[in-house]
C-alpha cells in the first residue's frame, strides 16, 4: 500500500509544471556557468593561482572537469533549496487548497502512510535534483574541460587532490549535499501540514533558512551556543570531503544533525497531519 501511494505521489509531482523549473534551472544556471568558464576560465584561475606561483610550480590540466564541478557546486547549492522547496512546500497545502485533500482520504490507507508516501516521493524528486546536477556538473564538466588533479582554495590555504582520489569524494559530498536538502524537504512539509495555501510553506521554509543562515553567520556570542546545532551551518558540509586530513569527526557531526532535524520535522508532520481537522 505504501509502494502504492508513493508512487501515485511522485505521479502527482511530475504532472505539476513547477516540479521541471528545478531541473531547467540547474540545466540552464550550469549552461552558463560552463560556457563563461570555457571562454575565460583561465584568467579566474591564474587569479586564484598568483599568489602561490612563487613558491609552486603548477603543471598539467589546471581546469578540468573536477575543478569545474566544484566551482559549479560551490555556486549552485546554495540556491536549490528553493527549487526543492517550490515542490515539496506543496505536496500538503496544495491538497487543502484544491479541496483534493478528503477525496486522497476516503482511500483504505492510513494519515500516517499517506504523509509517509508524500515524504518519501519529496525525497524521490530532492534525489533527482541532486542527481541532475552531479550529471550536469561532474559529467559535462569532465567532457567539456577533460580531468585532472583538483585544486581547492580553502580557509587553510591551497589544498591539491589527485585525481583517482577525486571521484569518491564527489559521491560522498553529493551524499550529504542530499541529506541537507531533503532537511529543507521536511522543513518545507512540515511548514505545508499548517497550512492550507502553497505560497505560505515556500516562503516561510525559505525565510527560516535565511534567519538561520544570519545567526550561523554573525559573530554574536549570544548565538554561539545553538549556531552548532542548526540545520544551516551543517549544509555546506560536502565541502568536508575536499579537506586533506579528511575531518571525520566533522562530517559525523554534520549527517548526524541534519538526520536529527528531518526525524524532528517528519515528527511534526505526523503529528500535526494527523491532528488536522480535515472533514469540512
Amino acid at each position: 500500500m505504501l509502494f502504492k501511494s508513493v508512487y501515485n505521489e511522485f505521479i502527482k509531482i511530475a504532472a505539476k509544471p513547477r516540479s521541471y523549473l528545478g531541473i531547467g534551472a540547474i540545466t540552464l544556471l550550469v549552461g552558463v556557468i560552463l560556457f563563461a568558464l570555457k571562454s575565460d576560465g583561465l584568467s579566474i584561475l591564474s587569479f586564484v593561482t598568483s599568489s602561490f606561483e612563487q613558491t609552486l610550480s603548477f603543471e598539467g590540466n589546471l581546469l578540468n572537469g573536477n575543478l569545474i564541478a566544484f566551482i559549479i557546486l560551490q555556486m549552485l547549492l546554495v540556491q536549490i533549496p528553493l527549487l526543492v522547496a517550490l515542490v515539496t512546500g506543496d505536496l500538503i497545502s496544495g491538497e487543502f487548497a484544491m479541496g483534493t485533500i478528503r477525496m486522497v482520504m476516503t482511500k483504505p490507507i492510513s494519515r500516517t502512510t499517506l504523509l509517509l508516501s508524500k515524504f518519501i516521493a519529496g525525497a524521490v524528486y530532492t534525489a533527482c535534483i541532486i542527481i541532475w546536477l552531479g550529471i550536469m556538473a561532474l559529467i559535462f564538466g569532465r567532457i567539456f574541460f577533460g580531468t585532472g588533479d583538483l585544486i581547492v582554495l580553502n580557509t587553510d590555504g591551497l589544498v591539491i587532490l589527485q585525481e583517482h582520489d577525486v571521484l569518491w569524494r564527489y559521491l560522498s559530498g553529493f551524499a550529504v549535499a542530499f541529506l541537507a536538502l531533503l532537511t529543507v524537504a521536511s522543513l518545507s512539509i512540515c511548514l505545508s501540514c499548517f497550512s492550507e495555501n502553497s505560497i505560505g510553506p515556500i516562503v516561510a521554509t525559505m525565510s527560516i533558512i535565511i534567519l538561520f543562515t544570519i545567526i550561523g553567520t554573525l559573530e554574536v556570542s549570544v548565538f554561539d551556543s545553538i549556531r552548532p546545532f542548526l540545520f544551516t551551518t551543517h549544509m555546506a558540509s560536502w565541502r568536508n570531503f575536499f579537506e586533506e586530513p579528511l575531518p571525520k569527526t566533522e562530517i559525523i557531526k554534520s549527517v548526524i544533525i541534519l538526520v536529527a532535524h528531518i526525524l524532528l520535522f517528519l515528527g511534526i508532520s505526523i503529528y500535526t497531519f494527523n491532528k488536522k481537522d480535515i472533514s469540512a
